[in-house]
């Protein structure tokens, strides 16, 4: 049913909860089902090989953060919800999550320690949508590793470069930093991780 709606009637979340199929990958954008393509084997690397890091930190660290496989992330204002390349569960306040019960849904910052994006084609979506939304529901670190160098030149340059940028909230709003080439990738959720960008992107190599 959600399927034919989704080409001319806006769906809810509710909908979409419902009817999001496992093993497939699917966002809802604003009411709108969008289908996201299969992740090349260097998307897949790069989103590994950062979980497997951060993993390994908050596990040295004895911190309360799981990296799930697949949970959705409900911007409260919208009829959205995404499913993003790494999140950091803060798991000590999944308690007052309405929808992980049910759906393995968050719809609150302080339930996200840090959140990571890896650009494919549609490099908007991580710069502008999910920045936006990220940022006014309080995600604490929200990282976009653009790894082929494609989003807008008022991000990462021009010309355009592999750049990783690192956004943290402070009194409300994202601070960026751009990480480039041999820059050690400095998380303020984690300022012990020792990882430079060229690593990152070279993860598949």
């Amino acid at each position: 049913m959600i399927q034919a709606l989704a080409k001319t009637e806006l769906v809810t979340f509710a909908e979409f909860a419902e009817w999001k199929p496992e093993n497939k990958f699917y966002e809802l954008h604003n009411g709108v089902i969008v289908e996201m393509p299969q992740p090349t084997g260097d998307h897949e690397d790069i989103g590994s090989f950062l979980g497997e890091a951060i993993t390994a930190e908050y596990l040295r660290l004895n911190l309360p953060y799981r990296i799930p496989k697949t949970v959705l992330v409900k911007p409260p204002s919208a009829e959205s919800a995404y499913d993003p390349d790494v999140l950091v569960l803060n798991r000590s306040n999944l308690v007052n999550e309405p929808l992980w019960k049910k759906s393995a849904t968050v719809v609150q910052g302080s339930s996200i320690a840090v959140v990571i994006e890896v650009v494919s084609t549609n490099w908007r979506d991580d710069y502008l949508t999910k920045l936006k939304e990220y940022e006014e529901m309080g995600i604490p670190e929200y990282w976009i590793v653009d790894y082929l160098g494609i989003g807008g030149r008022r991000f990462i340059g021009n010309p355009k470069q592999p750049t990783i940028l690192v956004h943290e909230l402070i009194d409300g709003e994202y601070q960026v930093t751009a990480f480039r080439g041999d820059d050690r990738v400095i998380s303020p959720t984690f300022p012990e991780l020792n990882l430079t960008a060229n690593q990152i992107f070279q993860a598949g190599n």
